[in-house]
């Protein structure tokens, strides 16, 4: 069976950790990092069963700085 690297971004939202991969559209959470990525994968290859995939555009990850008011870290 072959693998592909895959790309998930993670942020937490409450007491959950959202996973999701930008080059597929799938999304999964859990209680840990661990837990979310594990999720994210059961999902993305379930997906990948279904719909195959062509050509992967990968990501882009860069950051930039906004100005923001002193509200904002209150």
């Amino acid at each position: 069976m072959a693998s592909l690297t895959l790309t998930a971004v993670i942020h937490q939202e409450d007491d959950l950790y959202v996973a999701e991969c930008p080059e597929v559209g799938t999304v999964s959470q859990g209680y840990t990092i661990e837990e979310a990525l594990a999720n994210l994968r059961e999902a993305t290859e379930l997906y990948l069963e279904e719909f195959p995939l062509g050509r992967i555009n990968r990501p882009l990850l860069t950051v930039f700085e906004a100005a923001v008011g002193e509200a904002v870290y209150a």
